[in-house]
């Protein structure tokens, strides 16, 4: 009996302690950060950080997220998309200021769970304004005080301060009068809530919560983003302009659809589909840009002259390539400024000078090169080969001569008679090389056949 109790003794002092070991375990379990940068103006490419960076954070089952913010703002449906992101968020997230929250930049800090700033940060100044920093009209600025206010109720702040700091937000007793737009320093920021402490790292913020023991995984730059800055560079959209002229005028300069053709899709894909991605090109921009290149082609090549169809193919084109640059909604450029929308014309006008000198500099050069010569036609109809140019009134006798398709006329073509070669059109059927063909009628410099 007794070495049955000193056994059933013994087990539960080893479950005892296997219990303490794995409460200590759990204890020293070290704190999951995720942590990412917001350094950048609030574009598109935010809002896919934001997403990246708060699935990564899930998918590590990290405690905390920590997003380290410097921003003067962006585009209001950026910030819009980003706020919502962060207030959806199951994970915790700490934000920390490092020098400038305004703008969409403060939306998106107040949309965080904890707010610190570095010593010189500064949060605020949340207006609706244009490229050019003008603030533009009051239903933007309505729609902007709106938001503010539901994300600082939503996280426990003082809704007409961030009301304040919007264009018509008010006063507020004792912090800022009606006329003004509220920006608060680090230290008037925690004065009135809105900041939880001053910090100098991020060490410091996770000192600030009492987290000592931590491992933080960074979010890592990858390869599409590198490739998305590069293919956004002002500089990359103008050569992209560049080559779709060249590519389309060379390939207009010789026959079948060849290597000229397939640079100038390539350039256009390039210049588009990352203006496509950043929310800046719009489906009816790209639309209006194809529909431009086909009237200018039905221009040169079926309506005689030049007139309605190729102005209108131009005007479509130029316009196409100058608003996919631009921040509009349709034909309201209010979020652009004229800054945005000048540059945009000098890029593409500057691309289509340059394209001109090209053609003009180095086209003769081109023809004669090898590379030209395997892309081209290059034999020619001589005399002595059966063909006949210098024809320009047929005789009226050859009606009722009969004589041999050379080519397809479908309707027009070349046909032999007598062992010289003419034009030849048929009187609307198509007519295979080859086939008997008899001539009906003659005008001025070809024939009208039709199957002998």
């Amino acid at each position: 009996m007794r070495r049955i109790l000193l056994t059933t003794t013994f087990i539960s002092v080893l479950l005892c302690t296997q219990a303490q070991s794995e409460a200590q375990g759990e204890n020293n379990a070290k704190t999951k950060v995720y942590y990412f940068e917001l350094h950048q103006d609030i574009m598109p490419t935010s809002v896919r950080i934001v997403d990246r960076a708060i699935r990564e954070a899930k998918e590590m089952k990290a405690d905390y997220i920590v997003m380290s913010l410097d921003s003067y703002g962006g585009l209001l449906d950026a910030g819009d998309t980003i706020h919502v992101k962060l207030l959806r968020c199951p994970i915790p997230v700490l934000c920390y200021i490092t020098n400038n929250a305004a703008s969409a930049g403060a939306l998106i800090a107040l949309s965080c769970d904890s707010i610190y700033m570095s010593p010189y940060a500064k949060i605020g100044a949340a207006s609706v304004v244009d490229q050019e920093g003008k603030v533009v009209d009051e239903k933007y600025q309505a729609y902007m005080r709106g938001i503010m206010r539901s994300t600082a109720e939503a996280n426990g702040r003082d809704p007409e301060i961030a009301e304040a700091m919007v264009q018509g937000g008010g006063a507020v007793p004792g912090i800022i009068d009606s006329n003004k737009i509220l920006t608060f320093t680090t230290a008037e920021a925690i004065k009135y809530n809105y900041c939880e402490g001053e910090v100098n790292s991020i060490e410091d913020l996770l000192a600030k919560i009492n987290i000592t023991s931590y491992e933080i995984t960074e979010y890592k730059t990858t390869g599409m983003d590198k490739v998305m800055a590069f293919l956004l560079n002002p500089i990359l959209r103008g050569l992209c302009i560049t080559f779709i002229f060249l590519g389309l005028y060379f390939e207009l300069q010789s026959p079948g659809i060849g290597f000229a053709l397939l640079i100038a899709v390539i350039a256009a894909l390039l210049y588009f589909a990352p203006l496509y991605v950043e929310g800046l090109a719009a489906n009816w921009e790209i639309l209006f840009f194809i529909i431009g290149l086909i009237l200018i082609i039905l221009e040169i090549f079926v309506v005689p002259g030049f007139g309605v169809t190729g102005i209108a193919g131009m005007a479509l084109t130029f316009s196409a390539l100058v608003l996919a640059m631009v921040k509009n909604v349709g034909f309201n450029f209010e979020m652009s400024g004229d800054g945005e929308i000048t540059t945009s014309v000098l890029i593409v006008l500057s691309s289509f000078v340059i394209s001109l000198a090209v053609m003009f500099a180095f086209f003769g050069r081109f023809t004669r090169s090898k590379l030209f010569k395997t892309l081209s036609l290059q034999t020619s109809e001589n005399h002595s080969e059966g063909y006949n140019s210098t024809i320009f009134n047929i005789p009226s006798d050859f009606i009722g001569k009969t004589g041999i398709a050379k080519s397809d006329l479908r309707p027009a073509g070349k046909i032999e008679i007598n062992g010289e070669w003419y034009d030849g059109q048929s009187d609307g059927e198509f007519i295979s090389k080859g086939e008997v063909v008899k001539v009906v009628s003659v005008m001025n410099n070809y024939l009208i056949v039709r199957r002998g």
